[in-house]
């Protein structure tokens, strides 16, 4: 079973940039799908990103495509979520989870280990 450390949110402003970092504890990080979900105040997790085992494949959500990058290194068990041109509608707290599935999935039924999530607060 995996255990997922998120980190490295806070307060920025409309057009600025942030860099989140999901560490793994546990075994088998190389063996499961990545994940990002975003849960804004009063609003369901959302499908955020998504990156394979290796890290030679990713998905987005069509909100974010274009300006965020998911990135893994399986060396140090992490994942990563570079965030550029930020909006306030990216306002939310972030979690990253762990999939088995064979395929990229986008509902968060297919993810588990989920983190403690960081808070992200764009300003405008």
């Amino acid at each position: 079973q995996v255990q997922l450390v998120e980190a490295g949110g806070g307060l920025v402003q409309a057009g600025g940039s942030l860099r989140l970092s999901c560490a793994a504890s546990g075994r088998g990080f190389s063996g499961y799908h990545m994940g990002w979900f975003r849960q804004a105040p009063g609003k369901d997790r959302v499908f955020v990103a998504v990156i394979t085992r290796s890290g030679g494949g990713q998905k987005y959500a069509d909100s974010v495509k274009g300006r965020f990058t998911i990135s893994r290194d399986n060396v140090k068990n992490t994942v990563y979520l570079q965030m550029d041109t930020l909006k306030p509608e990216d306002t939310a707290v972030y979690y990253c989870a762990a999939s088995s599935s064979l395929g990229l999935m986008v509902a968060k039924d297919y993810y588990k280990g989920w983190g403690q999530g960081t808070q992200v607060t764009v300003s405008s």
